[in-house]
C-alpha cells in the first residue's frame, strides 16, 4: 500500500542543518520521512496542513536527561510527596494512560509530556550496563518519542583493569561488546574513578584527575584519555559523555579545565558544564563564584569539546545522578533524606531532594553561572539546552529558558529578583546577546542531533524523519514554546492546540560496534569469575526490544 503523500504549507521554516532561517517553505512528508517536492506538477498532497505564519522547526531533542533505569524508578519511589495533588496527576482518557508527574514523572507521562511540549527525542544519560533491561523496559512504556540511553563505564572494572595493564585493544573490544550488549547509544563517564573509590571506603572520592583510583592505580585524566580515545577508534556517532569529577564543590573549574585537557584533541561532550564552573572554596559560602569565563575561553578555542548547560531553575526538584558521593554530600549539605546504589563491578547512583531559592548566594550563582555559558559560548553548535532533567530543574522549563536566552530585558528583570550579589558580581549584566530563533533552532534541536550523528534527525530535508513541531509566533518566547499548534511525529498530527490526538510508540536508538570476537571469551572468562550474573544472560538481545534502530558507527 503507498503511503499517502501531504504537506505542510507555507511556514516561516528554520532548518539550521539545511542554512534555511525563516524563509517561507513548504515541507512535503511520506511514510514517516521528510521527502522532496514532487517533480510532477499534477501530483498533489492527499492533505495540506496550512502553516502561514506559524514556525516550523524539526522536533526537539533533549540529549542529556533522566528518565528511564533504576535510579529513575527509585527516586519515583522515594519521593511520594512530590507527586501528591491534582496538579501532579495525568487522568486516563480514552487513548493516553494515567501518570503522574512532579519532578520524577512516571513513564507515559514523561511521553506525553515531552510530546506536548514539542520534543520528540530524548537520551537518558546515565544507565548500569547490568540494568540495561529495566531502562528498555521503561522505554517501551514512554510513548510518542523516540529515546536511547547512554551505559556507564567510567567506573567499570575491566575499563580501569584494562588501562591499568596499558591493553588498548581490549578496552576498545569491551566498550564495542558493552555497547552492543546493552543497546546503547553512547559510553558515558560520571566521576571517573570517585565513584568506585567511593563504593570501596566510606565518605571516600577522588579529588583531582590525577589521583589514583585505589587498587587499579589509574587516574581519572587517563580514564577520560583512553575511553575518548577508544570512541575515536570506534567512530562512534557520538563522543564520550563526561560528567567531570568534583561535581557542584567550590574551587571545581580547575578539574573541569583538566577534564578537558586530558581529551588531548579528542572528541569529549562536557555534561551538565553548569554544575562544574564553580569558583570559591575553603568552606565560606561568600567566597563561592562563576569561573565561566576562562573556561568558555578553553572551549571556544578547541572544537574537540562540546556540552550541554544543567541549567538550574528556581523550585523544588530532585537531585539523581551516576555519583554516589554527591547524592551523600547534597543530603549533608541540604539535610535532606538520601538514597545511595551500587551496582557490582560498574557504578553507584544517589538521589537527594533539593530547593534552588533565588535568594540562596549558591543557588543564585547556579542560575546566572548557566545563561552565562550559553551567553558566552561562541559557537551555538557546540551548546546543548539541557537542565540535566530533573537535577537542575524538571525539561518543562525549556520554554522559560529560551525567553531568558531571547529577551535581555526579561533577563535582567529576572535578575533583579535574585541574591544581590549576582546582580554586582556576575558577567549576566553586561551581556547584551539575545539568542535569535534560528539559535534556539540549533541549541534545541540542529546541534543535538550533530553531535549525536543523528543523521535523520534535527532537520527537515529529505531522508530525514518526520518529526515536525509547529509553533504560533508570540512576543513573549516563554508562551509561544510552551504551546506548540502542531507537533507531528513520524509523519503523523500527535498534538494540536495542547490537546494529545493520538500516540504511538517510539523507537529505542542504539549502537552495536564491531569488535574482535574473541573478545567474547576473554570477557566470559571474567564475567564467570566476579559477576553475580552468568555471562550468556547479561546481554539485551535484539528481540527484547519492542521497536529499535541501529545506528551506524562511521565517519
Amino acid at each position: 500500500m503507498t503511503e499517502l503523500l501531504w504537506k505542510i504549507a507555507g511556514g516561516y521554516v528554520y532548518d539550521p542543518l539545511n542554512g534555511v532561517d525563516g524563509q517561507v517553505q513548504d515541507i512535503w512528508i511520506q511514510g514517516g520521512k521528510i521527502v522532496s517536492p514532487p517533480d510532477d506538477p499534477h501530483v498533489h498532497p492527499a492533505t495540506t496542513l496550512n502553516a502561514a505564519g506559524l514556525v516550523v522547526m524539526p522536533g526537539g531533542i533533549d540529549m542529556h536527561c533522566h528518565i528511564a533505569g533504576p535510579k529513575v524508578n527509585a527516586a519515583r519511589k522515594m519521593r511520594p510527596e512530590d507527586k501528591r495533588g491534582a496538579k501532579n496527576v495525568i487522568t486516563r482518557t480514552d487513548h493516553t494512560h494515567s501518570g503522574t508527574l512532579g519532578s520524577v514523572p512516571s513513564t507515559f507521562a514523561n511521553g506525553y509530556k515531552y510530546i506536548g511540549l514539542g520534543y520528540t527525542t530524548a537520551f537518558d544519560a546515565a544507565v548500569p550496563p547490568l540494568m540495561a533491561r529495566h531502562a528498555h523496559e521503561e522505554f517501551e512504556d514512554t510513548p510518542c518519542i523516540d529515546k536511547g540511553f547512554y551505559v556507564l563505564a567510567g567506573n567499570n572494572h575491566f575499563v580501569m583493569r584494562a588501562i591499568q595493564e596499558r591493553q588498548p585493544d581490549q578496552l576498545k573490544g569491551f566498550l564495542a561488546w558493552l555497547l552492543g550488549a546493552a543497546k546503547a547509544y553512547a559510553l558515558k563517564l560520571v566521576n571517573p574513578g570517585g565513584v568506585e573509590v567511593w563504593k570501596c571506603h566510606a565518605r571516600g572520592n577522588v579529588h583531582s584527575v590525577d589521583e589514583p583510583v585505589d587498587h587499579f592505580g589509574v587516574t581519572a585524566r587517563e580514564i577520560i584519555r583512553e575511553t575518548a580515545i577508544a570512541a575515536d577508534a570506534l567512530k562512534l556517532p557520538h563522543s564520550i559523555h563526561l560528567h567531570c569529577n568534583n561535581l557542584g564543590l567550590p574551587g571545581n573549574w580547575q578539574t573541569t579545565l583538566e577534564s578537558m585537557r586530558a581529551l588531548e584533541g579528542h572528541r569529549g561532550h562536557m555534561t551538565h558544564i553548569q554544575f562544574h564552573s564553580y569558583g570559591g572554596g575553603d568552606g565560606d559560602e561568600t567566597t563561592f563564584n562563576s569561573k565561566v569565563v576562562p573556561l568558555a575561553d578553553y572551549v571556544n578555542s578547541h572544537p574537540n569539546v562540546s556540552l550541554d548547560v544543567g541549567q538550574v531553575m528556581f523550585g523544588e526538584t530532585t537531585s539523581m545522578t551516576g555519583d554516589g558521593p554527591l547524592g551523600y554530600y547534597l543530603h549533608n549539605v541540604y539535610g535532606t533524606k538520601w538514597f545511595s546504589s551500587d551496582t557490582e563491578m560498574e557504578s553507584g547512583c544517589g538521589i537527594a531532594p533539593i530547593k534552588y531559592r533565588n535568594k540562596s548566594l549558591i543557588h543564585a550563582w547556579q542560575w546566572a553561572i548557566g545563561l552565562e555559558w550559553y551567553l558566552l559560548i561562541q559557537d551555538p553548535w557546540r551548546v546543548v539546552m539541557s537542565t540535566d532533567s530533573p537535577n537542575g530543574a524538571s525539561f518543562l522549563a525549556y520554554p522559560q529558558i529560551i525567553r531568558l536566552l531571547m529577551d535581555r530585558t526579561y533577563r535582567r528583570d529576572v535578575l533583579k529578583e535574585v541574591h544581590p550579589t549576582i546582580g554586582e558580581s556576575s558577567v549576566l549584566r553586561d551581556l547584551d546577546r539575545e539568542y535569535s530563533l534560528n539559535e534556539i533552532a540549533i541549541i534545541t534541536r540542529a546541534g543535538p542531533a550533530k553531535l549525536l550523528g543523528l543523521k535523520h534527525k534535527g532537520h527537515l530535508g529529505p531522508g530525514a524523519d518526520a518529526d515536525v513541531t509547529i509553533y504560533t509566533p508570540h512576543e513573549n518566547k516563554e508562551l509561544m514554546f510552551q504551546l506548540p499548534r502542531y507537533v507531528i511525529k513520524s509523519g503523523r498530527v500527535l498534538v494540536e492546540d495542547g490537546d494529545l490526538r493520538e500516540t504511538l510508540d517510539g523507537k529505542t536508538l542504539f549502537v552495536a560496534p564491531d569488535y574482535d570476537a574473541e573478545m567474547e571469551t576473554l570477557i566470559s572468562d571474567w564475567f564467570e569469575q566476579y559477576y553475580s550474573v552468568r555471562f550468556r544472560n547479561y546481554p539485551v538481545a535484539d528481540d527484547y526490544l519492542h521497536d529499535a534502530e541501529r545506528v551506524a558507527c562511521g565517519p
